[in-house]
């Protein structure tokens, strides 16, 4: 069977956080393709409705459940995960992709700057999953994937609040899925560098200010080859790390950066 057949996810759950964003609902939409149940969750109910619709008219009989929710709130989480279970089915499948970028230099980094980043990027992560992992403990079967980010693997100017909380979420990664796979739940994280979406394209073009440089030049001087990722690239690989065609990959950081890390 391919591992991007309607068939290949047909019976799993896939609850994915920050689904309003680029990578998230190009992951939604990858799954449900893919014949998984999936419920979106976001803080814009208008945007969630976009994404459900988007999917809709390439997957008609595709199971989408929306929730509203903002997770750095202790009942938004609990609820979030109640009603998508009480929708869908019991959660089998988790994409963490929930997040924020900003930040700035150390000497001008606030104490409430780093918190929030910190909060949406690392900590509220690590509770939801908490919450669903729970769950999949009981059934003895489970996939999550993080969506981590090449700051996740190494610093760049300007960038401590962001690149610490990544790299946080892989140092969570690894550890849980140490803990995980004896229960025969998988946990991996994926590390995108530039992406095409209005995120990637702000941190590119902030950059190519600062260095003084267009972007097509940064891309060509920085990206072997030579382009942005899509978030259908991301979204692809996201759905190969939840599938039983990765069943043994553990613990693993997938770079997606067009080979970035080489220069």
């Amino acid at each position: 069977m391919s591992i991007f057949s309607n068939q290949a996810l047909k019976n799993e759950h896939a609850l994915i956080t920050g689904a309003t964003g680029g990578i998230g609902a190009a992951t939604a939409k990858t799954l449900a393709g893919m014949g998984a149940a999936v419920t979106i969750t976001g803080r814009n109910e208008e945007k969630l409705e976009n994404v459900a619709e988007d999917i809709r008219s390439t997957h008609p009989d595709a199971n989408i459940c929306k929730q509203l929710a903002d997770l750095g709130k202790d009942s938004d989480r609990e609820t979030l995960v109640e009603q998508a279970e009480k929708a869908c089915g019991p959660i089998t499948l988790l994409v963490n992709n929930a997040g924020i970028a900003g930040g700035s230099t150390v000497d001008e980094l606030t104490k409430d700057k780093l918190e929030s980043i910190m909060d949406i990027n690392y900590t509220s992560t690590v509770l939801l999953t908490q919450l669903v992992y729970k769950k999949m403990l009981k059934k003895k079967r489970g996939a999550i994937v993080n969506v981590s980010s090449l700051s996740g693997l190494r610093g760049t100017h300007g960038n401590t609040a962001y690149a610490g909380s990544k790299f946080a979420l892989i140092g969570f990664t690894q550890s849980m899925a140490v803990e995980a796979i004896e229960h025969g739940i998988r946990v991996n994280a994926v590390c995108p560098g530039w992406v095409d979406t209005a995120m990637g394209q702000q941190s590119v073009e902030n950059k190519a200010a600062r260095t003084g440089t267009s972007v097509e030049e940064l891309l060509q001087s920085s990206v072997p080859s030579g382009r942005m990722s899509e978030p259908e690239e991301v979204a692809n690989t996201i759905a190969f790390l939840l599938t039983d065609a990765a069943a043994n990959i553990v613990g693993e950081s997938v770079k997606i950066s067009g080979g970035t890390v080489m220069r």
